[in-house]
């Protein structure tokens, strides 16, 4: 009888421990949010963003500095080369580049935590590392924006993460930190690993994408608290409702969805690299602060990043993706 009774509170005393862990994960959210600092975004970005970088021109010696630059990131902060890299690295031949003059090889660049209860399910978050080079007067492009924003947002994001894995709240479910080249000469890098993805892409729970979230669109400076939010229902509605619920209860941002509008000349549904995930029918949110005058060209600088603000999106993100990574079902597709 004895033994019965401890065996009995032995089973509630674990049921309850597990149950208040289980609080205590989503609780975790914004304390690891708050890892995520505008100085820690700026120190990268000025790096990532620095003339030393040449421009990061896909298959450059600028672009594999910034690809080695992002993998020692990893290395230093103890998160894992996903499996079926070489030393976090993807290699894209430059035969894939069908039709192009000259073309070389490059790489993507790939992080990885594992879930720990559903470690097959993948959230993937990616951004685009490469940009447009330097002229022929030898001026740099330094892409701060486009997308030095989104590399050190993920750099930051992976931190995040891995602080929680060790402190013992690791994600359920996997989540992979996909950097990838080519975005600017046609979305090659994101194709290249749809095409060759590194876990299948019917367990891939949804692509979060990020392509230049650290200025201020011109429409938008009366109100600058906001961020496009561009496919996030197209293929999951459920996707969305999650995004929306999250931001209400953490950041507060004001999310913009004009450009969802199928009439929108732009098409920036099409421009960026969750497109090569959602034609393979994986739910995407595209984050997006819209174009502004330094577009593409030799100003778009680190010194005229509103970090601050980058921070917030960057929560947001962080936010987003802890909900999915730990929610008890797996987003469902419409």
């Amino acid at each position: 009888m004895k033994i019965l009774f401890l065996a009995a509170i032995s089973s509630l005393i674990f049921s309850c421990s597990t149950a208040q862990k289980s609080i205590n994960t989503k609780e975790k959210s914004v304390q690891y949010a708050n890892t995520i600092t505008a100085q820690k975004l700026k120190d990268l970005l000025y790096v990532y963003a620095s003339d030393e970088m040449e421009g990061r021109m896909t298959g450059s010696k600028g672009q594999k500095m910034a690809a080695n630059f992002i993998r020692d990131f990893y290395k230093e902060n103890g998160i894992a080369a996903a499996p079926g890299t070489e030393d976090y690295y993807q290699y894209i031949p430059a035969s894939f580049f069908e039709g192009r003059r000259d073309p070389k090889e490059t790489e993507n660049v790939v992080a990885f935590i594992k879930g720990s209860e559903k470690p097959d399910e993948i959230i993937v978050i990616s951004a685009h590392l490469d940009h447009v080079g330097v002229d022929n007067s030898g001026n740099v492009f330094n892409g701060a924006d486009d997308d030095g924003s989104g590399t050190v947002a993920i750099m930051e994001i992976a931190q995040a993460f891995k602080q929680a894995v060790k402190d013992g709240y690791p994600p359920k479910r996997s989540i992979l930190f996909l950097h990838v080249t080519g975005e600017e000469i046609g979305l090659y890098g994101s194709r290249y690993y749809t095409e060759n993805p590194l876990f299948p892409l019917e367990n891939t729970v949804c692509n979060l994408n990020i392509d230049m979230i650290g200025r201020i669109d011109p429409d938008k400076e009366e109100d600058p608290n906001y961020i496009y939010l561009i496919g996030s229902n197209k293929i999951s509605q459920e996707l969305q409702d999650v995004s929306s619920e999250v931001n209400e209860k953490y950041t507060q941002l004001e999310l913009d969805y004009k450009y969802d509008d199928p009439n929108d000349p732009n098409r920036f549904y099409y421009r960026s690299d969750h497109y090569n995930f959602a034609k393979n029918n994986v739910p995407i949110i595209f984050y997006f602060n819209g174009v502004h005058e330094d577009y593409h060209k030799i100003t778009d600088t680190p010194d005229k990043i509103e970090y601050d603000l980058l921070e917030k999106r960057t929560k947001l993100i962080f936010h987003t993706a802890w909900e999915i990574a730990n929610r008890e079902n797996r987003i469902t597709i419409d």
